[in-house]
């Protein structure tokens, strides 16, 4: 008897080796197996990891998510009811080590990782060798033991570890059975397998009888290169967050299916991909074990909403004393069912924190308080509304990030959208894909959300992008566009000339934290704003001596224009004195 709770898997993957023998079931940058050659392959590394000692409850670090033995890898370590724990050899060592240390890993699987990356202590496995057959014991686990742990980003800098137990795998595939994807053809795996975007993907196919072709995002050309590869591949299924689908939606005519998932889906795209294709937003934090709720058009669901609970998963949205919301009300969302993860590994404290007693079962189980807000609309289907604790405060005012997402992304020329605090720590950025064919400007966006937003929320600047950045994960990097996004304002080209022009972008400049040197460039469009014109005017006032007054800079935004105001003060204090 296989260990409860990935027993679909490896029925599964019995079924297609004897239905579709033939047909590929992997494809990596070091080859690939059909779904026979997979079944032997993971027969091949039960046995190894059984002869090194590996069996129920034991930790093993796996680093295999770009190879062809990766899903192999999983199966076998869930046949003997171990615990694998999600690396990406691409990380650096010290969080590898991090992870290794914290999640007491025993044994590592890894073609290669950074020098120094692996404590002595931890016994590493030559996953390509062999043993003669082995009779190896049916492996009875508890459901309630760990099937796998996978590694978030922590607000103290270090990773959290998130244990997910084979009774919410279980739960999981029960759920994701229920799809009924078509047999046959392949889906495409461009996530970091260090995270559960990558077991989505390799679950989703598997379980369904499909090929996975892994993209090697870095070392293939990058997010710029994935259209291309796409187009290759012609997948029946597609898998991206709505980032990295942005730059391939013209190669995806081929697929059958298309799977959004891991932040919020632009409305104009998720409208486009519902004229050609079956479509499924898919929404979950990795501590309910992968997803929580989906829409799928193939049951009628609105795709620009999160939709409804997987089967077997339960969701409450609640105020802040935890009571049901109404119909059309704002709350927070939370998680109940099977498919909660055990908590976070070592971190008692925020495991009681986020993984909180679920009045609404009745027999002493946790439910996930995810820190989103949602609404629930009319039909049952559930609104994203943003982060409750994805909050800035610029300038004294607590600003959604995700809100003006949102209010910017429903432009009619706007693609995508991202709003980010510059690194001055008092602006207010915004960053957006244009249509195709679109022609957008900054002060036209910025008076857009100006008629839908607070005043403190409307983007000080705009900057238009070919592409947002992302992360490992596929999700939007904020933090890359903090440091590679600066406003641009309207530059007609004209460097400053006259010593007040000089002084005028000198000031700026070390208010804005870049050069200015476009006499022309206005100052609020490049990131200015009241208190920052404040103190433009404090120090031009002591570095000239001339009384200059905020209403001199608000009826002269741009440096030349500022400047002549300057020269003329000065002639009008002489002819006076």
């Amino acid at each position: 008897m296989t260990a409860q709770g990935a027993g679909q898997l490896h029925d599964a993957l019995a079924r297609w080796a004897t239905l579709r023998p033939d047909e590929t079931a992997v494809t990596a940058p070091d080859g690939a197996y059909t779904f026979a050659e997979l079944a032997d392959r993971t027969d091949q590394l039960v046995r190894v990891l059984a002869a090194e000692g590996v069996g129920s409850g034991s930790g093993v670090a796996v680093a295999l998510g770009r190879s062809r033995s990766g899903p192999a890898a999983l199966l076998a370590l869930w046949r003997l009811g171990a615990t694998a724990i999600l690396l990406d050899e691409r990380h650096p060592a010290d969080r590898l080590n991090f992870v290794l240390r914290d999640s007491g890993a025993e044994f590592v699987l890894a073609d290669r990782l950074p020098e120094g990356a692996v404590p002595p202590r931890l016994r590493r496995v030559d996953h390509g060798g062999d043993v003669p057959p082995l009779q190896t014991r049916a492996v009875a686990v508890d459901v309630d033991s760990c099937a796998y742990v996978v590694y978030t980003s922590g607000t103290t800098g270090w990773p959290k570890g998130v244990e997910v137990s084979y009774r919410g795998l279980g739960c999981f595939l029960d759920a994701l059975a229920t799809l009924g994807l078509p047999a046959g053809g392949t889906g495409i795996n461009a996530v970091s397998p260090a995270f559960d975007g990558w077991l989505w993907c390799a679950l989703l196919y598997l379980l369904h009888g499909q090929g996975m072709a892994i993209i090697d995002l870095a070392a293939e050309g990058g997010q710029a290169d994935l259209a291309g590869r796409i187009a290759e591949i012609a997948p029946r299924t597609v898998c991206l967050t709505p980032s990295l689908l942005l730059g391939c939606l013209d190669a995806i005519g081929c697929a059958e299916v298309v799977v959004v998932a891991g932040e919020p889906c632009p409305p104009q795209v998720a409208r486009q991909l519902t004229d050609a294709h079956r479509v499924l937003n898919v929404y979950g934090p990795t501590e309910t074990t992968i997803a929580a709720t989906w829409a799928d058009t193939a049951r009628g669901d609105d795709v620009q909403t999160i939709g409804r609970a997987l089967p077997g998963y339960q969701v409450h949205v609640l105020d802040e004393r935890r009571r049901p919301v109404g119909v059309g009300v704002v709350g927070e969302l939370y998680i109940g069912g099977p498919a909660v993860a055990r908590g976070y590994r070592n971190l008692a404290g925020l495991t009681a924190a986020r993984f909180v007693p679920d009045p609404f079962d009745g027999v002493g189980t946790c439910m996930y308080r995810t820190g989103d807000l949602v609404v629930v609309r009319r039909d049952g289907q559930l609104e994203y509304a943003g982060r409750a604790d994805d909050q800035v405060k610029v300038r004294g005012y607590r600003i959604e990030l995700g809100e003006v997402d949102r209010v910017a992304s429903g432009h009619p020329g706007v693609r995508a959208a991202a709003a980010f605090v510059a690194r001055s720590g008092d602006v207010l950025g915004l960053a957006v894909v244009a249509e195709p064919g679109a022609r957008i400007t900054g002060p036209e966006l910025r008076e857009y959300c100006g008629r839908l937003l607070a005043g403190a929320a409307v983007p000080a600047f705009v900057e238009v992008v070919a592409a947002l950045p992302t992360q490992a994960t596929g999700k939007i990097d904020r933090a890359a566009l903090v440091r590679d996004v600066v406003p641009s304002g309207t530059p007609r080209g004209r460097a400053p000339e006259t010593a007040h022009e000089h002084e005028v972008c000198r000031a700026w400049g070390d208010l804005l934290g870049q050069p200015v040197i476009d006499v022309d460039a206005d100052f609020f469009e490049m990131g200015g704003h009241s208190l920052l014109a404040a103190q433009a005017i404090a120090g031009l006032r002591r570095t000239t001596g001339v009384r200059l007054t905020m209403e001199d800079l608000l009826a002269e935004p741009t440096a030349a224009a500022l400047a002549s105001r300057l020269d003329r003060l000065v002639v009008e204090a002489g002819e006076s004195a």
